[in-house]
């Protein structure tokens, strides 16, 4: 399970599977796993998506190696999929590591940092930058194998009940928000509440919060948010790229056949590329969709956004000084970045600037 089977996922994709398929198909005994997610049903790029991969697992083995999926509260509640695969009482589970910050902060690099890579460096840094090999040793100390199973790419900013025109207006802002996001907005005041999916609605509707992030356009309009929010911020900084995550038990894994491990290997990585392409085709959509319903669009005051990205810059700093598991990681991936940065600054910022600039005008 080394850079070979990431080389098959990255650069083969389907075509890589269908060829593996009668091989894998041809050996092993039957494996039957479940499979606890963080998403409700309804939620249909994240629920559907694993739901898919599972299906595509026993469609490369010939059904012999089977995961069944369950939304989150069928087995055990959403943010407890972590400790359900700790402990065994599912084989796997799918999740946004993030959710986990209490146990360590440092799994947070796993899901992606506030200011950090995007999508696209998020996967050159897990797959050729080291970044894999890092999360995996760490997640290694709670016999958890990590594989990368969906990214939703960079996020809205979430709705909220009043405008935000100024850092103040942070203070006291009870958000729904997961992860370091929440950490680092608590510096400038923010209270900050890490709430269950289907929870959000209803908490937003009865002024329990008075904003809340999910997702993007797409799911967001999926959860009703707009109906009881009406001003919509972006860009959801947090979150710049969201990996989605399948957590192994690691006992489980081991004592999984090599074909079969490969199969779920090639299963979540068709699931990364999936996941991002529905998401990069839905969202806009859903965004006309959510205007066109009176949403108010509304981009983050640059004074509140260097205010942010102030803190959290602080708060890794302060992190990686008293936490050796988020020092480990945070110093190469901070040179990663860096450096990755320079390369998109140069080639691609230039040109999709230019492209959105053009495309606006008329011909």
């Amino acid at each position: 399970m080394q850079r070979r089977t990431f080389l098959m996922r990255a650069g083969a994709g389907v075509a890589a599977t269908a060829i593996a398929s009668p091989a894998i198909g041809q050996t092993g005994a039957p494996v039957r796993w479940r499979l606890a997610t963080s998403w409700p049903k309804s939620l249909d790029t994240l629920y559907g998506s694993v739901d898919a991969m599972c299906q595509r697992v026993g469609q490369i083995t010939d059904k012999k190696f089977q995961i069944q999926c369950f939304a989150g509260g069928e087995i055990v509640p959403p943010l407890q999929v972590w400790d359900a695969t700790q402990n065994g009482t599912v084989e796997c589970g799918h999740t946004l590591t993030s959710f986990n910050i209490g146990k360590n902060p440092a799994v947070a690099f796993d899901s992606g940092l506030a200011f950090g890579l995007n999508t696209r460096q998020q996967q050159a840094w897990m797959n050729y930058g080291g970044g894999l090999d890092l999360i995996r040793a760490l997640f290694k100390k709670d016999g958890i194998l990590p594989i990368p199973c969906g990214n939703v790419g960079v996020q809205m900013g979430g709705f909220y009940r009043k405008e935000i025109n100024s850092v103040d207006d942070l203070k006291g802002l009870k958000f729904r928000i997961g992860g370091l996001g929440g950490m680092i907005l608590a510096k400038l005041g923010v209270v900050p509440l890490q709430i269950p999916t289907a929870d959000i609605y209803p908490s937003l509707e009865r002024g329990t919060i008075d904003a809340a992030e999910w997702i993007g356009p797409y799911d967001d309009e999926k959860l009703g948010l707009h109906k009881v929010a009406k001003y919509y911020y972006y860009p959801g900084w947090w979150e710049g790229s969201a990996q989605v995550t399948l957590l192994v038990n690691l006992q489980h894994w081991d004592a999984l056949p090599e074909a079969y491990r490969t199969a779920l290997e090639t299963a979540c990585a068709e699931t990364t590329v999936l996941m991002m392409a529905k998401y990069d085709t839905r969202n806009p959509e859903a965004l006309r969709r959510l205007v066109a319903a009176g949403v108010q669009l509304r981009q983050f005051p640059r004074p509140v956004m260097d205010a942010c990205y102030k803190a959290a810059f602080e708060t890794y700093d302060e992190l990686a000084a008293k936490n050796p598991d988020f020092k480990r990681i945070y110093e190469p991936w901070l040179k990663f970045l860096a450096e990755s940065n320079l390369w998109f600054r140069i080639a691609e910022n230039t040109l999709d600037n230019y492209r959105y600039t053009m495309s606006a005008q008329p011909r």
